[in-house]
């Protein structure tokens, strides 16, 4: 494995800085919350995933993302990836590998931001899903809604305690060992000269992230809602007919809105009795009986009906319900809308879920 000393083998922003064991402490969070995860976006650059293991069909894993491999002395400090969850939180998982035990931990990414800049706030900071003396581990932790940063700490303690005495401390250049610590901080903290450092004890560590994403029916049908009819007529005693419609699909989902001034029947009935009501109106009531989609006595009204495919050709018919007196030159308004499939409409496979989004849209009003 190739390891670039002093900094990550990946572009990835980062930083370490070494600390005496005598000044360093981990302190856990005095308060733990359990969090809420939506449906969020999969784990992308600086991202953490929902929780959810399907959506709409969809099925999701934890997937290789980028990885790096970094070069550490004893008590040093790594700066591993920033997580930005949602407003709900999220979750993360991390594949950890080194020579040598390390502890590891997630902290608030502002806090870190400042213990970079002063190295003496790191001994006051709180930890998250603490881990420590780890040599192999898929690291996993479940996080609050706010910026979190993966720290990574070297356990060994540092053999040149000298040299590393005064960090945290306001440095002296005309100080020969405060020139030593203020070269090793500046290399380790911006780079410089960071290909040419030398390691007393190099441990080296492989970092794997890991985004959450979609493994299986990942291209999932997008529907839309068709118009199928719209009309403003003038109320006359007949029932009206609206034919065409034949659903694609089980689940296939009709809307239908209607507005007039007296009450009204709205029934969607198979295409062969629609017509069998325009010759005789009559025979309605027998009819709808057995009918499931349909309203009655209704002048202002949406509602939503469910075909299948084997329900074949149906209609829409409209009229005043028996007996309501019509009045002259009134009219009424009728609108029936189809959920039709608009992109990747390929029958799945034998056995895969149809489960699918109606793309969270609702009937025009």
């Amino acid at each position: 494995m190739a390891i670039r000393t002093g900094t990550r083998s990946r572009p990835v922003a980062c930083g370490s800085i070494a600390a005496s064991v005598g000044e360093f402490e981990y302190r856990s969070m005095r308060k733990r919350a359990s969090f809420a995860f939506g449906l969020l976006m999969a784990l992308g650059a600086t991202t953490a995933s929902p929780i959810l293991a399907q959506e709409q069909g969809k099925i999701f894993d934890w997937l290789p993302a980028n990885d790096e491999s970094v070069r550490m002395d004893p008590a040093n400090f790594h700066t591993g990836r920033t997580y930005h969850p949602g407003p709900q939180g999220g979750n993360i998982h991390v594949g950890i590998e080194s020579q040598r035990p390390v502890t590891i931990a997630l902290t608030s990414a502002e806090d870190w931001n400042a213990a970079l800049q002063r190295p003496e706030l790191i001994t006051s900071l709180n930890y998250l899903c603490l881990r420590e003396h780890v040599v192999k581990t898929t690291y996993i932790c479940d996080l609050p809604a706010q910026p979190m940063t993966l720290i990574i700490r070297d356990e060994r303690n540092n053999p040149d305690r000298a040299i590393f005495a005064g960090l945290g401390a306001v440095l002296d250049p005309h100080e020969k060992i405060d020139r030593a610590v203020g070269v090793g901080i500046a290399t380790i903290l911006t780079g410089e000269g960071s290909p040419t450092r030398r390691f007393a004890a190099p441990n080296d560590i492989h970092i794997q992230y890991y985004r959450w994403a979609c493994v299986s029916n990942c291209i999932q049908p997008e529907f839309q809602w068709i118009r199928q009819a719209r009309e403003k007529y003038e109320l006359t005693s007949f029932l009206k007919v609206y034919n065409g419609f034949t659903p694609e699909r089980d689940g296939e989902q009709v809307s239908v809105r209607i507005k007039s001034p007296v009450p009204m029947i709205v029934a969607l009935v198979p295409s062969d009795v629609a017509g069998q009501l325009h010759r005789r109106a009559d025979v309605v009531d027998g009819v709808l009986e057995r009918n499931s989609c349909q309203q009655r006595g209704v002048q202002s009204l949406e509602f939503q009906c469910t075909f299948n495919a084997t329900d074949g050709p149906q209609a829409l018919i409209v009229g005043p319900e028996p007996g309501a007196r019509v009045p002259s030159h009134k009219k009424a308004e009728i609108e029936m809308l189809a959920s039709k499939c608009v992109a990747n409409c390929v029958a799945p496979a034998a056995g895969a879920t149809q489960a699918v989004s109606e793309n969270n849209q609702q009937p025009r009003q």
